[in-house]
């Protein structure tokens, strides 16, 4: 696996912050619980487990205090390839910083950032990675880095699909999240992701709000600012990484309850949904998996970003559901 698409390389630093988006993306008009899915098992499989956990005469029944529901963010909720959304911010910081720091036309590893030299990166490996955090992500007040991460998302646009970042978010998931809420199921997003950089717009975006976010997290000081007010000050160091086996420290250290349903894309997930189907009684894990090259991408156990090996071997042995992009989705981002 080449240094900058590695999962912890990338996530040892790129932990961005930002304020809510101006513009609300809305689910689309349904006709019925999740209409963007094709009729078949897996729908079949969701509907029947939250009717049998939300019917008080059940068996399975589950208190709604109980239900616990963890997503992963990155190619679970919204498109990770072709390199993780995080990582493009870091890069396009880079370049806009460029003009301040004359000295990167010739600096690795701001000299391949710069020209586009994917490769030149590449050779830089996990100390190049932390040179672009340390200098994109560190270093200035959260209320700086804020207005950094607000100002991309109104403006990067995806590399093939040329929309906004925030408006590839899959559509199928939507719909899941909003059934989910309609029978008080608590939602949370545990991804490997920075928290700070997924809080400024997952509530507009999937009506999920700051405090139901776990996620990857940089140091930060509390310090007295020039004027006199108190400012935080974002540091490149590393508090927590929300990946792998992180997955299940970090729902205990900040849900505090295992969860009764959970949904991944990736081995980095295997561990949340060994975690959420260690618990008792009924328990749901599914896997999203990325099937469809023509509408988005289609890529598994040989892929460098959001690999997909040992968590599909077992979601075979487990008979944990997996989502067939192609197959099971009617669309795939909202119209």
């Amino acid at each position: 696996m080449s240094p900058i698409m590695d999962r912890r390389s990338v996530l040892a630093g790129i932990l961005a912050a930002g304020l809510p988006l101006s513009a609300v993306l809305p689910v689309r008009a349904q006709a019925g619980p999740l209409a963007s899915w094709h009729e078949g098992p897996v729908k079949t499989s969701i509907l029947d487990f939250v009717g049998k956990v939300t019917t008080p005469s059940a068996r399975d029944f589950v208190i709604a205090d109980e239900r616990i529901a963890v997503f992963d963010n990155d190619g679970t909720l919204w498109c990770e390839q072709p390199i993780y959304s995080q990582l493009a911010f870091a890069l396009d910081r880079v370049k806009l910083l460029a003009p301040d720091h004359p000295q990167w036309q010739t600096q690795e590893p701001f000299k391949s950032v710069i020209s586009n030299d994917l490769a030149g990166l590449v050779r830089s490996g996990e100390k190049g990675i932390f040179e672009i955090v340390a200098v994109t992500h560190a270093g200035m007040t959260t209320d700086q880095f804020d207005r950094a991460v607000v100002d991309w998302t109104r403006t990067a646009k995806h590399p093939r699909f040329h929309r906004g970042y925030t408006e590839l978010v899959f559509q199928p998931m939507l719909e899941l999240l909003e059934f989910l809420r309609q029978n008080e199921f608590k939602i949370f997003v545990v991804s490997g992701g920075g928290i700070d950089f997924m809080r400024p717009w997952m509530e507009a975006v999937y009506g999920i709000p700051p405090e139901r976010i776990v996620g990857s997290s940089g140091m930060t000081r509390y310090v007295v600012g020039e004027d006199g007010g108190p400012v935080l000050i974002k540091d490149a160091k590393i508090d927590f990484v929300d990946d792998g086996p992180g997955k299940p420290v970090g729902i205990h250290k900040f849900i505090g309850r295992r969860p009764i349903f959970a949904f991944g894309n990736s081995d980095g997930d295997l561990q949340m949904l060994q975690w959420t189907a260690a618990g008792s009684g009924a328990r749901f894990m599914g896997i999203v998996h990325h099937t469809d090259a023509d509408r988005e991408y289609a890529y598994d156990r040989g892929s460098s970003v959001g690999k997909l090996d040992k968590a599909l071997d077992e979601a075979v042995n487990g008979h944990w559901v997996v989502v067939d992009m192609k197959q099971d989705w009617k669309v795939v981002f909202p119209s």
